[in-house]
């Protein structure tokens, strides 16, 4: 790069990166390879999308043993203490990322666009740092709260496995920083596999274990137990991932920092990773609040088994939020609709093929934990729609965080968060579980709805399923580019 171009923000030395002088051996310009480029990005979503989705439904299928294991194990209400704690636990988690969960994704491909590698490991060295102290402070205030509570607001069980959950809070935030560097670093299955397979493998095996040998009480506390036993060892395999996928030309570089535009970034995105967390388990935390921890286990095991559903947009986005960031740093709007477009019809198909049969499993697979959770199915069936339609919107959210609109993004969840409060709050008063479901899922819709408008007015990006198929008819991309 020259000197020129290092007075430059960002992303016009991108585009600097992009259009390049003419080769000397063919007198062309390396725009030209660009159409071919833009067909090998598309191809490359499908293959990567495919890839990630059989791992993701791999790992769901252990995941949902687990969990379904759990609630066979302990009991509806048991199954509730623990999924109250799990979701405080994972709220804090995130919200202790600090968004780097998603600015890594972008800013990590962006330098490397740009050819600064310097910022490249300045932003991964502050981002671990600053991380994993939040992570470890949250986790300590979380348990001293825990402790200096009175007695009569928390039963022994519950104290005992919210205690867990919050030492479980740092190596939650440090799995999934260390799969967001592997997925940064190109590798999408790689990212995958400790979280979604050993992970919940190593839980599997430990409850299997346990039931086996009748040595251990089988209740909440041992089952966060397990979560954290299984989460150290993830943290272990994913940061030797990261390392061998450790790009050579960062080896030897000195890390430059520019602290000042990687904090402005972290409100916005802290906020986005901590409402989206949130807004999963309104249901769950605010049943469990009010005391209905029964009911909050029964909501927990219907959202589980609903959440198989959105495997086809996470599945999406893990190549998807890379490649979006670099052709957003390159200016290539035409292949940013064209990569959200392939991803709407991408995150659309596997939704609507997971969720058909699901649909029809859900109450005799309910049923066969017991009559307790058997009441769960019509909440199950429910929240599958609401997520169904998010599928449908394409990943609107990763697309608003990995082009700069991370504030746009925070705001649209804020009012997502609020609708879904009061939409479950009301629900709940209304009909219990099953209309704290219908709310969940009604705010669902509003949200996503909310951000394809400002999609499609801000960004200048067809979003969602029908506008995709407009989008991807030849020669519309490059009228609307113009």
């Amino acid at each position: 790069m020259n000197d020129r171009s290092q007075g430059k923000p960002l992303q016009y030395q991108a585009a600097d990166a992009v259009i390049l002088p003419p080769s000397r051996a063919t007198g062309r310009t390396a725009s030209i390879a660009m159409p071919a480029r833009r067909h090998d990005v598309g191809r490359r979503l499908v293959h990567a999308s495919i890839f990630a989705l059989l791992v993701y439904i791999g790992g769901a299928g252990l995941t949902s043993m687990a969990q379904l294991g759990i609630a066979r194990l302990v009991g509806a209400t048991s199954y509730g203490v623990y999924s109250y704690s799990l979701a405080w636990s994972t709220v804090l988690a995130s919200l202790s990322m600090l968004g780097f969960n998603i600015s890594l994704l972008r800013f990590v491909p962006a330098y490397k666009a740009a050819g600064r590698l310097d910022l490249a490991r300045g932003v991964i060295t502050f981002a671990l740092w600053w991380s994993l102290s939040a992570a470890t402070l949250a986790g300590l205030i979380g348990a001293a709260f825990i402790v200096l509570l009175p007695s009569n607001h928390l039963h022994q069980e519950l104290r005992t496995t919210m205690l867990l959950g919050m030492a479980a809070v740092p190596l939650i935030t440090a799995y999934a920083l260390g799969a967001t560097l592997v997925r940064a670093f190109g590798g999408v299955v790689s990212a995958l596999l400790p979280e979604r397979v050993a992970r919940d493998g190593l839980l599997l095996a430990l409850l299997g274990g346990a039931a086996f040998s009748g040595s251990w009480a089988l209740d909440a506390p041992f089952a966060m137990m397990a979560i954290v036993a299984s989460s150290a060892v993830t943290v272990g395999l994913v940061f030797v991932t990261a390392i061998k996928l450790w790009p050579a030309g960062l080896r030897g570089t000195q890390a430059t920092y520019t602290g000042r535009q990687w904090w402005s970034a972290v409100p916005p995105t802290m906020l986005v990773t901590g409402l989206d967390v949130f807004i999963s388990r309104t249901g769950v935390v605010l049943l469990g609040w009010t005391g209905q921890v029964r009911e909050a286990g029964i909501f927990a095991l219907g959202l589980n088994v609903a959440l198989l559903v959105g495997l086809s947009s996470v599945a999406v986005s893990t190549m998807f939020s890379p490649t979006a960031a670099d052709l957003h740093a390159r200016k290539d709007h035409e292949a940013l609709q064209r990569l959200f477009s392939h991803a709407a019809v991408l995150s659309s198909g596997g939704a609507l093929a997971i969720a058909v049969p699901l649909l029809l499993v859900t109450e005799p697979l309910l049923r066969w934990f017991g009559e307790d959770f058997a009441a769960g199915a019509l909440i199950a069936r429910i929240l599958i729609m609401g997520y169904v339609c998010t599928a449908l919107c394409g990943p609107q959210l990763n697309l608003l965080t990995m082009t700069g609109h991370e504030w746009a993004a925070a705001t649209t969840m804020v009012a997502g968060a609020m609708a879904n409060i009061v939409a479950c709050a009301v629900g709940m008063e209304l009909d219990g579980t099953t209309g704290a479901a219908v709310g969940f899922t009604l705010a669902l819709v509003v949200w996503n709805l909310a951000m394809a408008t400002y999609i499609r007015k801000r960004l200048n990006i067809l979003p969602g399923l029908v506008f995709a198929a407009l989008a991807l008819r030849p020669g519309q991309l490059r009228a609307r580019s113009r």
